[in-house]
């Protein structure tokens, strides 16, 4: 490690009283031990899940710069909410890929030295990372770093709800905000193992877009007659399961809504307590931050409830390693992540920068490139 730096730069977010505050800190260079790696950290992308760290409960439309650092404000319930955080300076990033500069001495560790690698490890905005070996995903021969850079949340979130649809004893799958990059990989996942889906977007263009990838049931929040296309794709396919990204609002009840219309064309299906077959949505992401509203009117057998990836992984550990060696396999084509923006550190601080990455709109995807 003697040509290495001596220290690295890494973001992280920190909430004091009444403020958040992001900025770049400078570490020293860690040596890893036993099975641990190093990693010179060339890509990491800004997904949404890495939002609830970055910025918490702050108020960012007061967001700005003060000096090299970015500030923004934060009201008394949201300091409530973040009371568990307060003085503590938080890595930020949940994934990213590099090149693997020095390793322990662990049997799991010294093969890897030198490999291009994916990690989920937190602490991804880095020059540098230190991480256990099972963390990281080798990528293969002429795999590159930014080509790596998303191999965990969306490849294997996506890879996740076709595996919760079988665990469950579903047929097919709902999924909101559908021309997301994960929406995307959906789709081509769904497509190659024979899972109906139904897609729910909100613009003409997304909708357009998803059909041009093959995809068959697409249908849109904003027409006036969504409730219907909705009942009628759910019926086209038998769907009792969704994935929603967006969180709140009113869409996991029209979901459920639509499904209960769906199974009620079933003839001498009728019961006062609705269908039998039990319709469950999942709650994934928080696009929308709004309470979420359920108007009940699809009897007695749903459920709306949370679903995290990690959580699933952990309950069902013998499916994480088949999933990641379908996304190295197909990291170019079913997994294919595009970038708009590419970001240095210090960009990734910049007021103007920072809005737009957090408006979170379709068809723009963000990169940091630590090393610019």
């Amino acid at each position: 490690m003697s040509d290495l730096p001596k220290t690295y730069r890494q973001i992280v977010s920190t909430v004091t009283d009444g403020e958040l505050r992001m900025e770049i800190v400078e570490k020293d260079m860690p040596t890893p031990k036993g099975d641990q790696v190093l990693i010179r950290v060339e890509a990491a992308p800004i997904n949404p899940s890495d939002h609830g760290v970055m910025f918490g409960y702050a108020s960012m439309d007061g967001a700005k710069n003060e000096g090299d650092a970015l500030v923004a404000p934060v009201g008394k319930l949201g300091m409530r909410m973040m009371k568990g955080r307060l003085g503590q300076k938080l890595p930020l990033g949940n994934e990213g890929a590099g090149a693997v500069v020095a390793v322990g001495d662990g049997d799991m560790a010294r093969p890897l030295m030198g490999r291009t690698v994916a990690a989920m490890g937190g602490g991804m905005y880095s020059e540098y990372r230190v991480v256990h070996a099972t963390q990281c995903l080798p990528l293969h021969d002429g795999n590159t770093a930014r080509d790596g850079a998303s191999s965990f949340v969306n490849p294997l979130t996506s890879l996740c709800f076709p595996e919760t649809m079988r665990l469950e004893g579903h047929s097919a799958i709902v999924h909101t905000a559908a021309a997301s990059n994960l929406g995307q990989m959906l789709v081509r996942i769904c497509a190659a193992d024979g899972v109906p889906l139904v897609n729910i977007v909100r613009k003409d263009a997304q909708a357009k877009l998803l059909k041009e990838m093959g995809a068959e049931h697409v249908v849109n929040s904003s027409d006036d007659d969504f409730i219907a296309q909705l009942t009628d794709a759910v019926h086209a396919t038998g769907a009792t399961l969704a994935f929603d990204a967006t969180g709140g609002g009113k869409l996991a009840s029209d979901i459920l809504t639509a499904m209960e219309g769906a199974a009620a064309r079933t003839p001498g299906a009728y019961s006062i307590y609705g269908s039998v077959h039990h319709k469950q949505v999942y709650l994934y992401g928080g696009l929308d931050t709004s309470p979420t509203v359920l108007t009940r009117g699809y009897g007695m057998a749903w459920g709306v409830g949370g679903w995290l990836l990690p959580n699933f992984l952990a309950k069902n550990p013998d499916i994480g390693p088949r999933l990641r060696k379908r996304v190295a396999d197909e990291l170019t084509t079913t997994f294919a992540s595009h970038y708009t923006d590419d970001l240095t550190l210090d960009e990734a601080l910049k007021a103007d920068i920072v809005a737009r990455y957090n408006a979170k709109k379709t068809g723009e995807k963000f990169l940091i490139t630590p090393h610019g």
